[in-house]
């Protein structure tokens, strides 16, 4: 008997790496046919994923994990139609059972057109169940933003997506609710948020002298710490006017490690010159992930003052790393942060809130140590892709 199969659209995949892509590659291996020769039972499903290629030179096709991964040209415009088309010639070999749509975007069309224009069936002649996964980080007007005129002609295909996915996985309640509205029902709509790999956090093996000596940093600096693209949704601009208020009113050792790339790179560059935080305010750039673990394990506090956030990843593995975090009310955090519980709320677009918030905890060593430790507690009890992992299996299953 052959094993269930799976077919992921996603328009990025390796070598670009984001919470979405890691979420796939993070569930497949763990549920994936090759577990067996590690000591783990074998899930018996296949995957498959048709993804756009977004760099010269990758290959056409190569297995990266336990995913079968398709890359195909023609650009984010034709990726829809072109993944529908490559998705209709491997499913008159493959017949596959889930179609699974990382995101509500490109990806979501192809995977709305492979399941609405015929053939899309298996052996038995039933439908291939369709899969939506919301991940989406951005603000929930986006795709109409970024379609501008043309959102006239996309909206009714965008609506579909929603009402044809036979399962919705959201990462967070907010994205749940989201989706049961374009929906207009929450049948079949679960929350299965993303993990961390908690193998990368070893909380007792490190000596924060000898990790801040690495960064020449000084072991009484109070050192906060933000991971993020350079977006205007992550609210870096807020966190550097912060950290100028902060310096102003108080008399404390601070600096900010900046990391990751983006397009606001020159005006934050530009905010720092304004105000002469230079030996302040640290833009240290595209950090590799295994890189960034040190980088916690140096700072005192993760602070990301978003204005969007689907889950927010970047809080979680802060959190794992044993730093308290400040975080705004906003998108999935409040699934995962209470305030003066497992972190501290700001407000968003308010530096002065943000520079009161650093303050608070830097100021109260009981309430940082507190909040620390239930949000360490809460990610290694709630957030680990193991069980993610056996969540996601239960929705495959009941779709298979």
């Amino acid at each position: 008997m052959s094993r269930p199969k799976i077919l992921i659209f996603s328009v990025a995949y390796s070598p670009f790496w984001g919470g979405a892509e890691i979420a796939v590659k993070e569930i497949t291996d763990r549920l994936g046919g090759d577990f067996p020769a590690q000591g783990r039972p074998a899930s018996g499903w296949e995957f498959d994923m048709i993804t756009l290629r977004l760099k010269k030179g990758l290959p056409s096709q190569e297995v990266i994990g336990d995913i079968n991964v398709y890359r195909i040209g023609g650009g984010k415009l034709l990726f829809p139609v072109l993944a529908f088309l490559k998705a209709r010639k491997l499913n008159k070999e493959r017949n596959y059972n889930i179609i699974w749509s990382i995101m509500a975007n490109r990806a979501g069309l192809a995977a709305l057109f492979f399941r609405i224009f015929p053939p899309a069936q298996n052996e038995g002649g039933n439908q291939a169940k369709f899969l939506l996964t919301l991940q989406e980080g951005d603000e929930l007007d986006y795709p109409k933003k970024r379609a501008g005129v043309f959102w006239f002609f996309v909206s009714p295909f965008f609506n579909l997506i929603f009402k044809e996915a036979d399962f919705i996985q959201a990462i967070s309640s907010f994205l749940a609710e989201w989706g049961t509205k374009l929906r207009k029902n929450n049948n079949n709509v679960a929350v299965v948020p993303n993990g961390v790999d908690l193998g990368k956090f070893k909380i007792d093996l490190f000596n924060k002298r000898e990790v801040r000596k690495n960064f020449n940093l000084k072991l009484d600096d109070n050192v906060i710490i933000t991971t993020s693209r350079l977006v205007p949704k992550n609210g870096i601009l807020d966190l550097v006017e912060a950290v100028h208020i902060f310096i102003n009113e108080y008399n404390m050792p601070l600096k900010l490690l900046i990391l990751g790339e983006g397009e606001e790179r020159k005006k934050i560059e530009s905010l720092i010159k304004k105000y002469k935080l230079e030996r302040y305010v640290f833009l240290l750039g595209f950090i590799p992930q295994d890189g960034i673990y040190d980088y916690l394990y140096a700072s005192d506090i993760f602070i990301r003052p978003s204005l969007s956030e689907g889950l927010g990843n970047s809080f979680l593995e802060a959190m794992a790393a044993g730093l308290p975090v400040i975080g705004t009310p906003v998108g999935g955090i409040p699934d995962f942060l209470k305030d003066g519980v497992t972190g501290l709320f700001c407000k968003p677009k308010d530096p002065l809130s943000i520079a009161d918030s650093i303050y608070k905890l830097l100021s109260d060593s009981a309430l940082k140590q507190k909040i620390a430790q239930n949000g360490q507690n809460l990610v290694f009890e709630n957030y680990n892709w193991d069980s993610v992992s056996e969540e996601m299996r239960g929705i495959f299953k009941q779709l298979s």
